[in-house]
C-alpha cells in the first residue's frame, strides 16, 4: 500500500517519462523518413530532377490493373506505368529542346480517328460528330464521378503523346541515311572475298587448370571494362516453407466421416423448417442431386464417363463396379471421394451428327426474334421435309439453323465425344441408331438431329461422387505454426541450413533477386519478401517469418549486392574465360615456331586448312566457324602473304591468303544505299528510348511503395 502511495505522489513525473518517450518515438520516425519534409515519402522516382508524385503514379497503376483484368498484378502494373511514365519523361525534354508540339486542331484530327467508328460518336447517318463527342465530355463532366473525366484527360493525352512520339522518331529517322559511297562499301563487304589456308591453334589444346587466373586479376579486368559490368541491385535469399497441410491423421478423420453418409437414415438440419429431418445416405437415396448439393463440396454431373476419363489410382477398380455399387473413400487429387454409380451402359465415344438449331426468343445464347411457336412450327415442317429426303438437310441447315459454327457445313457436327453436348442432346444421339432422325428441345432451342454414325461402343459408368476437400484439422494448423515458429527462432541463434536438415525441412535458394520482382520458384507472387530483402536497414543473415497462403516461409538473406560495378565473384564466371584465353594467346603465341604453314603445323601438331569465299558480311572461317577478327586481317593481306600469329575467338591463328576476288563494279549503288538507310533506320525507336535512359539520372524509389 505504501508503495501505491509513494507511485502516485510521482505521478507526474511517469507521465512526463511517456510523453518524452513518445515524441522521442514520433521524431525518430521523421528522421528515418526523411525530417520534416513530406516530399521525399510522395515521390515515387526523380528523373532529370522532376518528380513523379506518388498518388498520380498510383491512379495510374490502377487504371492498368483494371486493364490488365484477373490474370494482371499489381506489381506487373506498376512495372509498365513505370516503363511508361520514363519514356514518356526523356522524351518530353526532347520534345521541348526540339520545340515539338501538339496543336488543337491536330488534336481533334486526332480524336476524329480514334473515335470515328465509336458508334457513341456517330450522327443519325453514321458519319462522326464532333457535335456527339462535345456531349459525350459534358456528360462524363456532370457523371459525379471525377475519376470518368480524368480518365477521357489521359486519353487525350495518350494521343497527344503519340503523335509527339512519331514526330520526333520521324525526325531522328530522317538524319540517318546512306550514300551511294555507303551503298559502295556495304556492296564490296559483301562481295568482295577471300581465299586462305590456315593453321589454327585452340585454346582449348591447353588445359584450364594449367591456366592461374588470380582474384586480383579479375578486378583489373573489371576496372578496365567497367561499362561491361554494371549490375542493378539484386539479393539472394533461401527459404523454408511450413505448408499447412492436411495429415494422415486428418485424411483419415475425413474418411471416417464421410463413411457416416452411407447410412440408411442420415439426420440433416432442415434450415426451412429449422428442425432436423431424417434423410436416406447415399446408398439409398432417389435425389442425387439434392444429396450431393448438401453433402459434397461439388455438385453432382448427370454424365457417363468412360474408362479413361475416372482417376488413375482408381481407374480399374471403378470401371468394373456395376449399378448401385460403393467405392471409397479415396484420395482423388485436393479431395476424397466417396462414389456410388447410378447406372452403366454401353456408348459409343465417338458420334458423328447433323443438326438444324431452330431458335427462339429467350432462349440460351439465342438473337433470334421469333418466338418458341414459331420456332416449334418451323422445326416441325423442317422434321418432315427430311423424312421425306435426307439429302435436303444441309440446304436447310444452311438456310434455318441459328448455329452459325457449322450451317455452312450443312449442320455436320463431325465426330465427337457425346459428353460435349447438353444432356437432352447427348441422349438421343446415344439411345437412338445411326440414321435416326427426330426433334430434341435443349436450352438452345429445338435441333432437327440426324444420327450419321456411332464408334467405339463401351462401357460407361454414371457416377455420385460425395467430393470433400481435404483440408488441415485445427490441431495439424497449429502444429504448422509452433513448427515455424520454434524454426524461426532457432535459425536466428544459430545455423539456418543446419537446422533445417537437422528437422527434414527443405532449403530453398533463390538467387539474383531484383528490386521489383514478384515471384519466387514454386510460391507464386511473395513481393513482402521481396520488398523486405531490399529495406534499407536489412542485413545479410536477417531472418523473418511471413504468413503465405496455406502456411508459412521462414526466409534468410544470404547476399546484397547493390547497384554499380559487380564484384570479382560475381562477374568471374564472364572475366575468367577471357583472361584465360588471353594467358594461352600469349603461351602459344611463344611456342609457335616455323616460317611456312606447313612447318607451323607440325610445330603445333595441327592440320593446314583450307577455307574459300569468305566476306565481311558473313566473316566464318569453315571448320572455326565466325572469327571476324582473323576475316579482316585476311582482307588486310596480299594474295601469296602470311601473316603473324591472330588472336581469334576460338584460338590463335597463322593465315595466308591464296585469292583474292573483287567484286563487280556497278554502274549505281543506289540499291544497297537504300539497304543500308533502312537498316539504320530499323528499330530506331527501341535504340532511342534505351540511349535516353542510359543517358538520364533516375532516381527509381518503386521498391519501397510496391
Amino acid at each position: 500500500m505504501a508503495i501505491l502511495n509513494k507511485i502516485r505522489s510521482k505521478s507526474i513525473y511517469l507521465i512526463l517519462i511517456i510523453a518524452l518517450a513518445l515524441f522521442a518515438f514520433i521524431f525518430s520516425g521523421i528522421i528515418d523518413q526523411g525530417g520534416f519534409d513530406s516530399s521525399k515519402q510522395n515521390t515515387v522516382a526523380t528523373i532529370n530532377g522532376e518528380d513523379i508524385d506518388r498518388e498520380d503514379f498510383a491512379r495510374k497503376v490502377e487504371q492498368q490493373v483494371r486493364r490488365l483484368g484477373p490474370t494482371g498484378t499489381t506489381t506487373r502494373a506498376v512495372n509498365s506505368v513505370w516503363d511508361q511514365e520514363v519514356n514518356r519523361m526523356v522524351l518530353e525534354e526532347q520534345y521541348e529542346e526540339l520545340g515539338i508540339q501538339i496543336g488543337k486542331d491536330r488534336i481533334t484530327d486526332l480524336l476524329k480517328g480514334a473515335l470515328e467508328n465509336d458508334v457513341r460518336f456517330q450522327d443519325a447517318d453514321g458519319n462522326y460528330s464532333e457535335g456527339k463527342m462535345q456531349e459525350f465530355i459534358a456528360t462524363l463532366k456532370d457523371s459525379g464521378n471525377p475519376r470518368d473525366y480524368q480518365d477521357w484527360i489521359i486519353f487525350e493525352e495518350s494521343l497527344a503523346n503519340t503523335e509527339k512520339q512519331n514526330v520526333y522518331y520521324n525526325l531522328v529517322k530522317a538524319g540517318l541515311g546512306a550514300t551511294l559511297k555507303d551503298g559502295e562499301v556495304a556492296y564490296r563487304l559483301g562481295g568482295n572475298s577471300v581465299d586462305i589456308q590456315f593453321v589454327q591453334i585452340p585454346y582449348a589444346s591447353i588445359p584450364d587448370e594449367d591456366i592461374a587466373v588470380s582474384k586480383a586479376e579479375i578486378e583489373t579486368y573489371i576496372n578496365a571494362h567497367k561499362d561491361d559490368y554494371q549490375t542493378d541491385a539484386t539479393r539472394d535469399i533461401r527459404f523454408v516453407n511450413f505448408e499447412e497441410k492436411a495429415s494422415l491423421e486428418d485424411e483419415n478423420a475425413l474418411k471416417e466421416s464421410m463413411m457416416t453418409l452411407l447410412n440408411k437414415e442420415l439426420i440433416s438440419y432442415n434450415r426451412s423448417t429449422k428442425i432436423n429431418d431424417t434423410l436416406a445416405g447415399l446408398r439409398e437415396t432417389t435425389d442425387i442431386a439434392g444429396f450431393l448439393s448438401e453433402n459434397s463440396d461439388l455438385p453432382y454431373t448427370d454424365r457417363f464417363v468412360f474408362k479413361k476419363d475416372l482417376a488413375g489410382i482408381v481407374r480399374d477398380t471403378i470401371s468394373k463396379l456395376e449399378t448401385g455399387d460403393i467405392y471409397g473413400p479415396y484420395k482423388d487429387g485436393r479431395y476424397m471421394k466417396l462414389d456410388r454409380v447410378i447406372e452403366t451402359r454401353q456408348m459409343p465415344d465417338s458420334v458423328k451428327a447433323s443438326h438444324v438449331l431452330v431458335s427462339y426468343q429467350g432462349a440460351l445464347r439465342s438473337s433470334e426474334t421469333r418466338t418458341e411457336e414459331e420456332a416449334t412450327k418451323l422445326a416441325d415442317s423442317i422434321l418432315s421435309v427430311v423424312k421425306r429426303d435426307k439429302s435436303k438437310f444441309a440446304t436447310l441447315a444452311a438456310t434455318f439453323s441459328s448455329d452459325t459454327s457449322n450451317k455452312d457445313k450443312g449442320g455436320d457436327l463431325g465426330f465427337q465425344n457425346p459428353n460435349i453436348y447438353t444432356p437432352d442432346f447427348r441422349d438421343y444421339i446415344i439411345d437412338n441408331n445411326e440414321g435416326s432422325l427426330d426433334i430434341v428441345k435443349t436450352d438452345f432451342g429445338f435441333h432437327i438431329i440426324e444420327i450419321i454414325e456411332q464408334k467405339n461402343f463401351q462401357k460407361v459408368l454414371k457416377i455420385a461422387s460425395v467430393a470433400k476437400e481435404i483440408l488441415p484439422s485445427d490441431q495439424t494448423i497449429s502444429e504448422v505454426y509452433t513448427n515455424t515458429q520454434k524454426f524461426e527462432i532457432g535459425a536466428g541463434e544459430g545455423d539456418f541450413e543446419a537446422l533445417a536438415i537437422e528437422n527434414g525441412y527443405l532449403v530453398r535458394p533463390v538467387n539474383n533477386i531484383g528490386v521489383m520482382d514478384e515471384t519466387l520458384p514454386g510460391q507464386g507472387t511473395q513481393r513482402p519478401i521481396v520488398q523486405w530483402s531490399f529495406e534499407e536497414d536489412a542485413k545479410v543473415g536477417d531472418i523473418k517469418r511471413f504468413q503465405v497462403n496455406n502456411g508459412y516461409i521462414v526466409a534468410q538473406i544470404t547476399r546484397k549486392v547493390n547497384k554499380g560495378l559487380q564484384r570479382s565473384e560475381d562477374a568471374s564466371a564472364r572475366v575468367l574465360p577471357i583472361i584465360r584465353n588471353q594467358k594461352k594467346a600469349a603461351q602459344i603465341k611463344t611456342g609457335i615456331s616455323g616460317t611456312t604453314l606447313d612447318a607451323i603445323a607440325q610445330n603445333q601438331s595441327q592440320t593446314v586448312k583450307t577455307s574459300g569465299s569468305i566476306n565481311m558480311t558473313s566473316p566464318n572461317i569453315a571448320g572455326a566457324g565466325d572469327e571476324p577478327k582473323v576475316v579482316g586481317a585476311a582482307f588486310s593481306l596480299a594474295e601469296g602473304e602470311t601473316s603473324n600469329p591472330i588472336e581469334g575467338a576460338k584460338g590463335i591463328y597463322v593465315i595466308k591468303v591464296t585469292k583474292k576476288t573483287d567484286a563487280p563494279v556497278l554502274e549505281n549503288y543506289g540499291t544497297y544505299a537504300v539497304q543500308q538507310t533502312n537498316s539504320a533506320r530499323a528499330g530506331v525507336n527501341a535504340k532511342v528510348i534505351e540511349a535516353l535512359k542510359a543517358a538520364a539520372d533516375i532516381e527509381d524509389n518503386r521498391g519501397v511503395f510496391y
